[in-house]
């Protein structure tokens, strides 16, 4: 655990309200888009031969890797805006998420083993399937994209990148139950907007940071 996360510095606002996002702005200081070093050697344990894999990684920092799901982690892919609501609910009022990347319209969210079988019956389950959007759970037997370790330059729009990057050996991954909550809340939240008009303009989606010490 690196020294930014064990800081006690309370997550409040100038008027005392709950600020999750303010440790993280504050200096500079935090980058969750950045894959560490630890980061890097829990995505390779996923690999059949995880140390040629960090070769590789080490070799070409900028391309993106595949990655088998099943042993090591499973993966939530959603829609890329429903997958910012999910995170919007995970991280303001739930325990947070684990590592998180977008690649080409999508969002993946890393999860627990074993989420990719118990996901979908527990989403047939609810009753907003006609407005819940396709959900696809990879787990064993499949494979995913996973972003580049290394931050793209100048200039670059990777077509894969990291919202939430995974920077600890033992990251917590959220289980179905937790993203079975979070379906649920941004198809809900998604439900409440439609029916309100706002004077005010769209805030920039990109502009979202996560704080990532709020993770178990």
């Amino acid at each position: 655990m690196s020294a930014w996360q064990r800081d006690e510095t309370p997550l409040t606002g100038d008027d005392g309200s709950l600020d999750i996002f303010g440790f993280l702005r504050e200096d500079g200081r935090h980058h969750t888009a950045q894959v560490t070093s630890e980061g890097a050697a829990w995505l390779a344990s996923a690999a059949a031969y995880p140390r040629s894999t960090l070769s590789l990684w080490e070799a070409r920092p900028n391309s993106p890797g595949v990655l088998p799901c099943g042993s090591v982690f499973d993966v939530v892919n959603v829609p890329a805006m429903f997958g910012r609501r999910m995170l919007d609910r995970l991280w303001e009022k739930g325990p947070g998420s684990g590592p998180v990347a977008a690649h080409r319209g999508r969002m993946l969210l890393f999860a627990a083993p074993g989420t990719a079988q118990r996901l979908p019956s527990l989403l047939d389950w609810e009753e907003w399937g006609g407005a819940m959007p396709p959900v696809l759970c990879h787990g064993t037997g499949d494979a995913v994209t996973v972003p580049a370790i290394g931050a793209a330059g100048p200039g670059a729009a990777p077509a894969a990148r990291w919202v939430v990057a995974p920077d600890t050996r033992h990251p917590w991954l959220p289980g179905p139950e937790v993203l079975l909550w979070a379906c649920v809340r941004a198809v809900r939240a998604a439900s409440a907007s439609a029916v309100r008009i706002s004077i005010f303009p769209p805030a920039d989606q990109d502009a979202k940071v996560y704080d990532v010490s709020r993770r178990r």
